[in-house]
């Protein structure tokens, strides 16, 4: 196997023999034949819309298949297998009716015709000649460039479907799916060609992440200013972890009255600011951080676990029992749900002996979207009209378990008391529950929301940029962003396309990024890796 599409790939160059996150050889050369059947029926798909044709379960089926490739997602050989086959059924049926209406369907592209094996040994060797290293003469920073894209696409799809799953959703965004993984076929591209595509995936995940928070806000309400507990409540308890909105919503309805109280985990803790939600007296609290400490928060949380859409570290034996999964999320021996009936999650939490009393923690306050900033702008603009606000800082992104990721927290802790911090994503389950106090009223730490609601942050900073005449970049705002995995990756996209500048990522860089694609990166953007908490801030600060 050979995987780089993850911070924490080993050695900062890949991983080799099995993924830092738990990711088999088996699991991996599946995804990589995965991604190499979407190409080929993205390729039809391009020919189709030719013809007029526009199937959905087409674009429905992209997005789902590029999604459960993102890193700890769903790895699950068997569910794999039948994507595969799925995809190439759907790429012939589709070809049938490119021919009907007398579009192309004959392509020099294997990945148009290739067909699986039988067993799962023999398709895990077809994976294996069309990973990442299979063609050693293509130019290393065309492969970047490549790699940079369709990890982009990952990102992209992942917020694509999401929004789908709440009834949002844009051909446009569909359609430069399929065109851009059927480009990365072509080996005529230039760098320059590849750059273009590169922006345009940034480009079109703003579209993305615009439809997915119409399809939260319209269907729960725009987030309102919320504090939440991080203690416990003595009872039965359910922990939903994950991204999904709908999948909590579900659970909220179906364990009403029978005496469960429901808590959030990692990055469903904005969900609790959402007015269609918190209307449930039994959305209780908050459980946990995000990865750092999962496997141990799981395994001491006495009540049923759901994983929805999300990044999860590979469960123990001894407490698998208690997990289940939904949507793309898939581990073996780990019960999945697809049916959206969640009635096994509550069996098992009315068997746990769940909390047995009450535990006092602190509380943390979620909930400041854009309707919220913006609702108190005329205080915000004052502020920093008179000085008592002299920067803003967005500190967020992913969380993971590498050594390094402390700089977030000794950032955020050294930051002056007359500048403000906007977070949002699991990066901020580092330092999310400190309280760093308020300036003439305004909280000095704003929880924005999930990775997705870097859409709202922008629209926050773009309305900013409007009040003060100027543009984004000339404000005194400064991104400082962890990432981990291709979401992180597409949202860096987006604001690349925008011309922002001067974002400091880490906690490294990604070893997909050769030395010349990063010079790129750096002289027309100024990205620059983060350095020490000190550092960065006197070089921000002055």
């Amino acid at each position: 196997m050979f995987c780089y599409q993850c911070e924490q790939t080993a050695k900062g160059e890949g991983c080799t023999k099995i993924g830092v996150c738990g990711k088999t050889n088996e699991v991996a050369a599946l995804q990589d034949l995965l991604i190499y059947a979407v190409k080929g029926l993205s390729l039809v798909a391009v020919e189709a819309r030719k013809t007029g044709i526009n199937d959905d379960a087409v674009n429905r089926f992209t997005c789902e298949a590029i999604f459960s490739t993102l890193t700890n997602v769903d790895f699950d050989p068997q569910r794999f297998l039948k994507l595969i086959d799925e995809c190439v059924e759907l790429r012939d049926g589709l070809k049938t009716k490119v021919a009907a209406a007398g579009g192309k369907t004959e392509f020099v592209q294997e990945s148009v015709v290739f067909v699986p094996e039988t067993t799962l040994e023999s398709v895990v060797g077809q994976g294996e000649k069309v990973g990442v290293q299979s063609d050693p003469d293509l130019d290393p920073d065309l492969l970047s460039l490549r790699e940079l894209l369709i990890y982009g696409i990952k990102g992209l799809a992942a917020y694509a479907d999401h929004a789908r799953i709440l009834g949002q959703s844009d051909e446009k965004v569909f359609a430069f799916i399929q065109e851009a993984m059927a480009a990365t076929l072509n080996k005529d591209l230039s760098a320059d060609d590849y750059v273009g595509l590169v922006l345009k995936c940034g480009e079109v995940n703003l579209r993305a992440m615009e439809l997915l928070d119409t399809a939260n806000t319209g269907t729960y309400g725009h987030p309102v200013p919320t504090s939440v507990p991080l203690g416990a409540k003595q009872g039965k308890a359910i922990l939903v972890s994950g991204h999904d909105l709908k999948d909590l919503e579900a659970i909220l309805k179906q364990s009403e009255g029978q005496g469960i109280n429901v808590y959030t985990h990692g990055e469903m803790l904005p969900c609790h600011a959402y007015p269609e939600l918190k209307k449930y007296s039994h959305l209780y609290g908050h459980y946990g951080t995000a990865w750092q400490n999962q496997k141990k928060e799981f395994a001491a949380f006495p009540g049923a676990i759901l994983m929805t859409t999300n990044c999860i570290q590979k469960p123990k034996e001894d407490y698998m029992d208690d997990i289940f999964t939904t949507g793309l999320v898939g581990w073996p021996g780990v019960d999945h749900i697809a049916d959206k009936n969640f009635a096994p999650v509550i069996e098992k939490a009315l068997e746990l002996e769940g909390f047995s009393e009450d535990t006092d923690g602190k509380s943390v306050m979620v909930g400041f979207g854009r309707n919220a900033v913006m609702g108190v702008a005329g205080q915000v603009i004052e502020a920093v009209k008179n000085k008592a606000i002299r920067h803003f800082f967005l500190v967020g992104g992913c969380d993971g378990a590498k050594p390094g990721r402390n700089y977030y927290t000794e950032f955020v802790e050294k930051v002056p008391e007359d500048c403000v911090v906007l977070t949002l994503a699991c990066g901020k389950f580092r330092f999310f529950d400190q309280d760093l106090g308020d300036i003439g009223g305004i909280p000095r730490l704003l929880d924005v929301g999930q990775c997705n609601d870097a859409y709202s942050a922008v629209q926050i900073a773009v309305a900013l940029a409007g009040a003060f005449e100027c543009g984004v970049n000339d404000l005194p705002l400064s991104m400082i962003l962890s990432w981990y995995e291709q979401k992180a990756c597409v949202i860096l996209l987006s604001l690349l396309h925008l011309g922002i500048k001067d974002i400091r990522l880490g906690p490294s860089l990604p070893a997909f990024i050769t030395p010349n694609i990063l010079n790129v990166l750096v002289e027309k953007f100024n990205i620059m890796p983060i350095k020490t908490a000190e550092e960065d801030l006197k070089a921000i600060l002055g």
